[in-house]
């Protein structure tokens, strides 16, 4: 058994939160051999690289289906319980819906102290409890690092759902948590990250998109999704591919957690970065970004915030309604929706 005082939870995997995902081409190609499902009440599935299932229950009511898990982003079990459910919890947020319930996922090494488990699930279950909705059982087993996460049920009325498709030219963009999340992670495992970064950090991950999407919902969304361990590049991928479009994104116009840059100046930038820059970099005209600007865009972001699709007038109240509700992270129009060019994605000033 490790003593207690010598348990550090970020230092007993490889890659920290959302950065440990398999690279997007790797699963893309794991994925495009399996079989595909046909059921004509299957309203999502794996063909748009949605963030969750949806299925038909009636004209009404529709079920959202969604599991994540990951290694720890934080030392603090506590915290990374916290961030581990806000991020399952957003896939539902992202498809405009609302969780229900929820199972979780636990993979633990025998030689920690199983109550830094209990704290982990205690952060998990408070998550759960601010989303409003219930937790109900789990599955663990035995792993030499940790992992936590949830599986999680919501509902939608799938008149009313979003998808990462439908984005419209002269449509703006909207972020709604700063990135930065895996080079500010990445320079706490080092030991480089001040107080400072370490705590807004937290702060982003731990928050959930609720008031985000309940924001949003308000207004005609044309596209959303979350922006995770893909990156804004790769989901930013996934959308403009999706609706045929190019986004078009400002880059000092991006909310970027503080020191991020400094820390990407300082090479402190995750492998996935690098998975999801090989993936995408065909699809992304970045000429106009600085290189510590293009990692922070390819970043892979844990527990990262909503991307909207909506029209100017609406993206101008949802900007000033998130600023009335007191959502706790930065967020910002970051760009627009143009005529589909060459690329999916082009960086401008």
């Amino acid at each position: 058994m490790i003593p207690d005082k010598e348990v550090k939870l970020i230092q007993m995997s490889q890659a920290a939160g959302c950065g440990a995902k398999i690279g997007p081409g790797t699963l893309q190609n794991i994925l495009s051999g399996l079989p595909k499902f046909q059921d004509e009440n299957l309203l999502v599935g794996i063909e748009t690289n949605d963030d969750g299932a949806v299925y038909k229950i009636s004209e009404d009511l529709a079920i959202i289906q969604t599991l994540d898990f990951f290694p720890p982003v934080a030392d603090d079990p506590y915290v990374f319980g916290q961030a581990a459910a806000a991020n399952a919890l957003s896939d539902i947020y992202a498809m405009g819906g609302e969780p229900k319930i929820a199972l979780n996922i636990v993979a633990w090494p025998n030689c920690v102290n199983p109550e830094f488990l209990g704290r982990i699930l205690a952060g998990g279950a408070d998550k759960v409890k601010e989303a409003g909705a219930v937790l109900a059982g789990g599955h663990s087993i035995e792993d030499q690092a940790p992992k936590y996460g949830l599986s999680v049920t919501g509902f939608v009325d799938p008149k009313k759902m979003f998808k990462n498709c439908g984005a419209k030219p002269g449509d703006v963009l909207i972020l709604t948590k700063p990135l930065g999340t895996g080079i500010v992670n990445t320079a706490v495992k080092a030991g480089l990250a001040s107080k400072e970064a370490e705590e807004e950090v937290i702060k982003v991950m731990t928050c959930l998109n609720k008031i985000a999407k309940e924001t949003a919902e308000k207004y005609d969304v044309h596209s959303c999704t979350d922006v995770t361990g893909f990156g804004l590049a790769g989901h930013g991928t996934e959308m403009a591919d999706g609706s045929n479009v190019t986004l078009k994104i400002s880059i000092s116009a991006l909310p970027v957690q503080p020191e991020a840059a400094e820390y990407a100046k300082m090479g402190m930038v995750p492998e996935g970065a690098y998975r999801n820059r090989k993936f995408t970099e065909k699809k992304v005209d970045c000429q106009a970004a600085k290189e510590f600007e293009q990692d922070i865009f390819y970043d892979p972001q844990t527990s990262g915030g909503l991307l909207l699709s909506v029209s100017p007038e609406d993206g101008e109240n949802i900007i000033k309604d998130l600023k009335a509700a007191g959502l706790n992270t930065s967020f910002a129009i970051i760009g627009t929706v143009v005529e589909r060019e060459e690329k999916s994605v082009r960086l401008v000033p």
